[in-house]
């Protein structure tokens, strides 16, 4: 989201969907899943290694700093927003429901206006 809504294309050409406990991406999913509720391990030994001045790597780290001290709760509420791209396309119970990148946009959006008086360019995540 915070890559499509900065750079205004994918980061990805993965797809999210809209399950029960969020927005997952299905291959990632089926590699981490082993883990069930415990820490998940570096497993992803082929990832993309981008170089140091690529934007792409630049938003990941960015994101990843601001996400990863959080709490799971502060991430639920982030991904579960009653405006967001997930809760637009929920469906109880149902997989496969892809999330649209013009839903993701939009959530960027709403959260960017919605943020405008703070200083902080993560308040729109």
């Amino acid at each position: 989201m915070y890559y499509l809504g900065n750079k205004g294309e994918r980061l990805t050409d993965a797809f999210f969907e809209a399950w029960d406990y969020g927005p997952v991406e299905p291959s990632v999913y089926q590699k981490v899943r082993m883990f069930g509720s415990d820490p998940i391990q570096d497993i992803f030994y082929r990832a993309r290694n981008f170089k140091v001045d690529d934007p792409r790597r630049t938003a990941l780290t960015e994101v990843c700093d601001f996400l990863i001290p959080l709490r799971p709760s502060a991430l639920i509420d982030i991904t579960h927003w009653e405006k967001g791209a997930w809760a637009k396309n929920y469906v109880p119970g149902v997989k496969g429901i892809r999330i649209s990148d013009t839903d993701i946009a939009a959530e960027y959006e709403c959260r960017s206006a919605a943020n405008s008086h703070h200083a902080d360019h993560f308040s729109a995540i």
